[in-house]
Order: C-alpha cells, then sequence, then structure tokens
C-alpha cells in the first residue's frame, strides 16, 4: 500500500470522527490488504489527529472477542491524554458512535520495555510495572457496522479506542494472582456479564509482553510511564445510551465507575 493512499484513508478517518459522520467502509482502494499496511494507517491517522499518546490499549485478547472481530490474534492502538479520565467519571453520550465498554485491568509501566530487551516474557514485562489499575475502556469505531467492520479496519481506526477511564493504581499488585481475580459489568445496577483476569491470554501480563514484543517487531518499545490496557475480561460488552451508568467490579482492585450524559445534560 503507498504512501498516498495511506495518507487518504488516514484523512478520512481523521475527518469521520471531526464531522461525526461514520464511514460504510473506506474505498476499495484504500482499504489495507494486511495487518502491517493496517498500522500504517493507524501511525498516519493518530499522526493527523495532532493528540498525544499515553499509552497502549490491546484488544482481541479473549476468545469472544475474536470470534465477533472475526480477527485470531490481538491488535493494538494508542491511548490518547485527551480521553483519559478518573473514575468515577462523566462523559458525553454525543461525543461517541456507538460506544462499547470492556472491563479491563491496565498497568502503568515504571520503566521502559526496548525493543533491545525482546523477546518479552511475563516475568520479564512484570518487572516494568509500577501499579496495576482497574479500568473501563470504552470503545468506539468510526465505522458505521461499528466492531463489525473487521479486524483490518479497526486497527486502521486505531483499535476502535474511544476513551479510557481507570480507578486508583494498586502498587503491591504482585501479591494478588490477577488470573484468578473476578470481574463483573454492571449497567445501571444491573449485572451484564462476569469474567475474570484469565480471559485475557491466560493471564493480564500476557498482553502486556505481546504488546512489547509486537512493537519491538514494529521497530521500537514501550516507555516508562505508559498505560496498557490489555483487554476485556468479560465474554459481553455493554452498549450505554445516555443517562446509562457502568460499573466495572473488580475483586480485590475496587469498582470502576462512568455515566454516559447526554449533550448538555447534567452530572
Amino acid at each position: 500500500m503507498s504512501d498516498d493512499r495511506t495518507e487518504k484513508a488516514a484523512a478520512l478517518l481523521v475527518a469521520a470522527r471531526r464531522n461525526r459522520a461514520p464511514l460504510d467502509a473506506l474505498p476499495e482502494d484504500l482499504r489495507p490488504p494486511g495487518a502491517a499496511a493496517a498500522y500504517a494507517v493507524q501511525n498516519a491517522h493518530v499522526a493527523a489527529l495532532g493528540a498525544r499518546p499515553v499509552g497502549w490499549k490491546v484488544g482481541a485478547t479473549n476468545a469472544a472477542a475474536q470470534a465477533m472481530l472475526d480477527w485470531p490474534e490481538p491488535f493494538y492502538g494508542r491511548l490518547f491524554a485527551s480521553a483519559m479520565y478518573e473514575s468515577p467519571a462523566t462523559v458525553d453520550r454525543s461525543a461517541f458512535f456507538r460506544p462499547g465498554v470492556e472491563v479491563e485491568f491496565a498497568f502503568r509501566l515504571a520503566r521502559d520495555l526496548p525493543a533491545s530487551g525482546a523477546p518479552w516474557d511475563r516475568e520479564g514485562v512484570a518487572a516494568a510495572v509500577a501499579t496495576v489499575h482497574p479500568a473501563i475502556e470504552i470503545v468506539d469505531s468510526r465505522f458505521s457496522g461499528g466492531l463489525r467492520a473487521g479486524g483490518l479496519a479497526l486497527i486502521a481506526d486505531n483499535g476502535a479506542h474511544g476513551a479510557f477511564v481507570s480507578g486508583p493504581g494498586v502498587a503491591e499488585w504482585r501479591e494478588r494472582d490477577l488470573a484468578a481475580l473476578r470481574t463483573e459489568l454492571r449497567m445501571n445496577g444491573e449485572p451484564v456479564s462476569e469474567g475474570s483476569g484469565v480471559n485475557v491470554l491466560g493471564h493480564p501480563l500476557e498482553p502486556l509482553a505481546w504488546l512489547a514484543n509486537t512493537r519491538a517487531a514494529h521497530g521500537d518499545g514501550l516507555a516508562a510511564g505508559d498505560m496498557v490496557a490489555t483487554g476485556s475480561t468479560c465474554a459481553a460488552l455493554g452498549f450505554p445510551g445516555a443517562g446509562d451508568e457502568i460499573e466495572a467490579r473488580f475483586a480485590g482492585l475496587g469498582t470502576v465507575s462512568v455515566r454516559f450524559r447526554a449533550r448538555g445534560g447534567s452530572g
């Protein structure tokens, strides 16, 4: 895929964001033919937005997500400073196309994970982690088909990232078995789905190792201070409307919440 086509595809995605006009699909001649081309569009998309990246999201880290997306492996996107919130948070529903919410473990890095250190394993990346955070990722796609746009389209669309809500960091996380910790997604007080850390590649640290190795293969690494969200621990997503309140409950780590208000609404 030529640089010119990459830039044109990225420009369409940026325009969809800014004009609040979802795309049915990229024009056929601008569709990335493979993952490398899709990440090239993502890079151009992120650069054109001008937003400041502060970390990474890893998606499709459980079997249910891969089946829903018809994509056989994880993928990544960037987290932006302008879309980071602390729980309890309130966001405008109108800022998103069709938001979904995922219950995720996230890690704040205390030191770099450079490409020179690859291949990284679970123990290696764990040594670089400062804190673990209970979190909600708000996923959102600039395509009218939402998360069913397909893996290559979602990669180009910055991994279908919308926003990120985190709870307080836990420094003594090594005392906990993160794979065994139960999680729950609730909407307006009603249970939607349950899960645990084992659902993300067997352990929440595995997506972090995958990301460090994948970024190394792409020529760079992860940096101290980065936040890394590791994918949905629950089989089902929630799809909130205006006025809905979402809670993500983590056994032993706490609860994270976000309310979706109507444009101009209070609270």
